[in-house]
């Protein structure tokens, strides 16, 4: 389950009525952008079954864009692709990036990265589940122990946005963890 990234696939296409300059075509998608104010309210969600963690992990470049893949790929998540390798590494070791992943029996089914971490302002910029592991109450458990992960470094708030291609519960599943809407657009991104 696939439930926020701004960023999509870049292509650059020659058109021959542009005398064959370069230029990108561009998708225009709804965006809701949400805020979360203080740390989920009541006691922490129990895992759905047994042998299920979720940590907060440094990763190689490989490691994570495997799980980003497998989490992304039928949502079309991209961001992380197209930076280079160098780039891949330096985001990696960012203190400010904190990527928290859900595994059951030592296989990943699962991940929440934030931005911002350490800062006022937090965004949860990608979190998913692997398409196999879906339906199995496995995406709010996730959710909720990596937002009261970041909440315990007191930021003032963690914010995040869903679009049109995001999971068709994306939107629920945030205001029922206590998001609420602070903007909605059409907004133009790279296709």
């Amino acid at each position: 389950m696939r439930l926020t990234s701004a960023a999509r696939r870049s292509s650059i296409r020659r058109d021959s009525a542009s005398g064959g300059r370069c230029h990108k075509s561009m998708s225009r998608l709804f965006v809701t952008h949400l805020e979360q104010l203080a740390p989920p309210a009541g006691s922490a969600l129990a895992p759905p079954f047994g042998s299920l963690n979720v940590v907060g992990e440094v990763m190689d470049a490989d490691t994570y864009l495997d799980l980003y893949r497998a989490v992304g790929a039928p949502l079309r998540w991209d961001e992380r692709l197209r930076m280079s390798r160098n780039e891949q590494d330096a985001f990696l070791r960012d203190p400010s990036m904190s990527i928290y992943v859900l595994r059951h029996e030592g296989d990943a089914l699962g991940l929440c990265e934030f931005e911002g971490v350490g800062g006022r302002d937090v965004e949860l910029k990608h979190f998913g589940i692997v398409t196999h592991a879906q339906g199995k109450r496995l995406g709010p458990y996730l959710l909720d122990t990596s937002l009261r992960a970041i909440w315990q470094l007191r930021p003032n708030r963690v914010c995040l946005h869903t679009d049109t291609n995001d999971h068709p519960k994306a939107k629920s599943t945030y205001e029922r963890n206590g998001f609420s809407v602070f903007r909605q657009a059409w907004e133009d991104f790279p296709d």
